[in-house]
């Protein structure tokens, strides 16, 4: 299927296989590959920390996979994706859908674009192989296959 309405996913904004420490980590990791594409600077890691330690884990969506971002702001340069795949699960501390295993990171320019975002974002994991496919693949491109968008 494809996902018109999702930025570009370079190969700076994937990381599979990534080593984290515990959720924090995970975060980071997904923060660097935005910044690494452009899309956000380093400081949108920090505010997609922040979210998360003020509101708690509702950005673990679904079994095994973290919607991780923050608010629109001064740190994002352009609407952007990141996905992190990680080599050991690590608990965000959601009740039930820990351990993840994905991590998508997203930055969205305005906040209709971003809620634009998460509805579509939403829709690619209406398949519940989705996190699974994502988790195991071994490469960019098929990632980007999986989420149905262009590098």
């Amino acid at each position: 299927m494809d996902h018109t309405a999702l930025p570009a996913l370079p190969d700076d904004a994937v990381v599979l296989r990534a080593r984290a420490r515990d959720w924090r980590d995970a975060v980071e990791i997904s923060g660097r590959a935005l910044a690494a594409s452009g899309a956000t600077d380093a400081g949108y890691a920090v505010d997609m920390v922040r979210m998360i330690e003020e509101h708690g884990p509702y950005v673990v969506v679904a079994p095994g996979l973290a919607l991780a971002h923050a608010r629109p702001g001064p740190a994002v340069h352009r609407d952007g994706l990141a996905i992190v795949t990680l080599a050991d699960p690590v608990p965000f501390g959601h009740p039930y859908n820990d351990p993840v295993r994905v991590v998508l990171a997203l930055a969205g320019a305005s906040s209709a674009r971003h809620l634009q975002l998460v509805a579509e974002i939403a829709n690619i994991f209406n398949d519940s192989d989705a996190v699974a496919s994502l988790a195991d693949a071994a490469t960019a491109d098929e990632v980007r296959g999986i989420l149905g968008v262009g590098a």
